[in-house]
């Protein structure tokens, strides 16, 4: 995948893509191998030792490359330095997937200036789709730009959702609001990875997509895609997405955003 050498991608954005592969190799080599399964709060929240391996790869890279930017990561946490920079990464989005031989997981990494991202990449490795955006300069999958959908007609819509691993107890009503969504008769899908579900809103697969609980290295890179795409990406309220735990995310391809959004909070 040496397109992206020829594209006007800044060094951040060539050495995300880099480190991306790296982790990429790693968690193809471990996929339906033999290996250690530990269990995080909620059920089936899952972290297997090659999302700590890729995990750990990708600081190692960083540290390296660039010792003085700060990263959030979803298994070590945050370590934070004076920099405008942050590194927010996602090692194997779609960990139970992973876990249970099913053939859908990505590695998912973003680098925000001043809490603003500025570069992202989604890798799906097992069969190579690299998803790449930089802030200004577009979003690409394996060298194509992407475009979200044109979509203007909410009946028409295809959707795409996730659930809490606290479903059970309804966090931000999010049955009740499944269940406003199940009243309009779409098809919905469920694959059960964040970051892929964003950046097939970006590829313009999807319409929409919405899901309460995502942690910012679940979004972060997603994001950027989107918006770059053309998109649209917002809390559930209509508000800017501010990266912290727990965020609602609603995704859309800007002109179903507003329209959904009243279907969703029909409480």
């Amino acid at each position: 995948m040496d397109w992206f050498e020829n594209k006007d991608f800044s060094k951040i954005t060539k050495s995300l893509v880099e480190v991306a592969l790296i982790a990429g190799d790693i968690l193809k080599s471990g996929y339906r191998s033999t290996y250690k399964i530990s269990k995080k709060e909620g059920k089936h929240n899952l972290v297997t030792e090659y999302d700590l391996l890729s995990e750990k790869t990708i600081i190692s890279y960083i540290n390296k490359k660039f010792e003085d930017h700060s990263i959030l990561c979803e298994e070590e946490g945050a370590f934070e330095k004076n920099s405008e920079y942050k590194w927010i990464i996602d090692p194997l989005d779609g960990t139970v997937n992973f876990a249970h031989d099913i053939p859908m997981f990505a590695v998912s990494i973003a680098v925000a200036k001043n809490d603003e991202i500025i570069s992202a990449v989604t890798f799906h490795p097992l069969i190579n789709e690299l998803f790449v955006a930089e802030k200004s300069k577009g979003a690409f999958l394996n060298g194509e730009k992407l475009s979200v959908t044109n979509n203007k007609k909410i009946d028409d819509a295809f959707l795409t959702t996730g659930f809490p691993y606290n479903l059970n107890e309804n966090p931000n009503k999010c049955q009740d609001r499944f269940l406003n969504i199940l009243k309009l008769g779409l098809p919905i899908r469920r694959i059960g990875v964040a970051s892929l579900d964003l950046a097939y809103i970006a590829a313009g697969r999807f319409d929409i997509f919405w899901e309460t609980g995502l942690g910012p290295w679940d979004c972060a890179a997603g994001i950027l895609l989107i918006e770059e795409a053309g998109g649209k990406v917002t809390h559930y309220d209509g508000s800017k997405v501010i990266l912290k735990n727990k965020n609602t995310i609603v995704a859309s391809n800007t002109h179903l955003h507003d329209e959904f959004l009243k279907f969703l909070n029909n409480l």
